[in-house]
């Protein structure tokens, strides 16, 4: 089965927020693919060896930079997307961050701070499991995260939140104008679908270590974090950085529309293997020359 993924990409795309609103997106959409799990394996299979040939010119460039952010809910399938959309790169030339809560040494500095230490090195892969929108999600929704952070009082100001969003987009911007390419996905997940991962969790002892007591916690703030995350998608989605609002209710769904956003970007970079000069293919050609004797 073939979907048409242009048409696909620019309905859960969004790089312009006026007017966005998480409600607009059903977490179980399908966008009219008439997909199942099968046939959708099928494509997420040719999806990861395009982005394995597409990573082999990225490194062998070694002009841009990719870093791919995800930022999702509890049980969304961040890691289950990093898994199997990344199975088949080049370990080499892939770096995988994932942020947990900072360290005393990391709020000694600026929020961006640890982030920025593990940007993507040209040639690279970035895969940013959480990211420094943690910093307007979940620091806003639990404000003793933003005490610890020892700002200034006079700087904790009722405009914190958009300032610091701010901060983001201006970031983002100056990546992209380093030759970042900045992709941002946020797995959306239903709460109903959330609660029956959880249960999965619970009664499968296999899966006992993945839950945590706090997971249920988190879930009497489900509406203040979707209000956080609106507000962040609206702030921040740009051409040069846009968010994919990504349907997480069918993890094999989720997968495809992941894979398929960033092999589209890494096309649009012209990448190609570098292209030897005269002096080059002359020094080849001596080095053939020398083992035929």
């Amino acid at each position: 089965m073939k979907i048409e993924t242009a048409a696909m990409l620019r309905r859960f795309r969004v790089e312009d927020g006026k007017g966005f609103a998480l409600k607009q997106h059903d977490p179980a959409d399908l966008a009219g693919s008439g997909l199942d799990k099968k046939s959708a394996e099928k494509l997420l299979a040719n999806g990861v060896a395009r982005l394995a040939d597409l990573q082999d010119m990225l490194y062998a460039q070694d002009r841009w930079g990719v870093l791919c952010i995800f930022q999702a809910m509890d049980a969304a399938g961040k890691d289950g997307a990093i898994k199997h959309v990344f199975s088949g790169v080049n370990p080499q030339g892939c770096h995988v961050a994932s942020f947990k809560a900072p360290s005393a040494t990391e709020r000694d500095h600026d929020f961006l701070w640890r982030h920025a230490a593990q940007l993507p090195a040209r040639g690279q892969i970035g895969i940013h499991n959480r990211s420094w929108y943690e910093e307007v999600l979940v620091a806003r929704v639990h404000p003793r995260i933003l005490s610890a952070q020892k700002l200034p009082p006079r700087l904790v100001s009722k405009d914190i939140w958009k300032e610091r969003l701010e901060d983001i987009a201006a970031f983002e911007r100056y990546l992209a104008r380093q030759g970042i390419t900045v992709l941002k996905f946020f797995l959306h997940l239903s709460p109903e679908e959330q609660r029956r991962r959880f249960l999965s969790r619970i009664e499968e002892p296999a899966k006992n270590w993945k839950f945590s007591p706090a997971d249920v916690a988190e879930r009497r703030h489900w509406d203040s974090y979707m209000a956080a995350y609106e507000e962040a998608i609206t702030r921040t989605a740009a051409p040069h950085a846009p968010w994919f609002v990504v349907p997480a209710d069918r993890k094999w769904f989720t997968r495809l529309v992941v894979v398929e956003a960033i092999v589209a970007a890494l096309e649009g970079l012209d990448l190609h293997y570098p292209v030897l000069d005269e002096a080059d293919r002359m020094a080849l050609a001596e080095a053939k020359a020398a083992l035929d004797s």
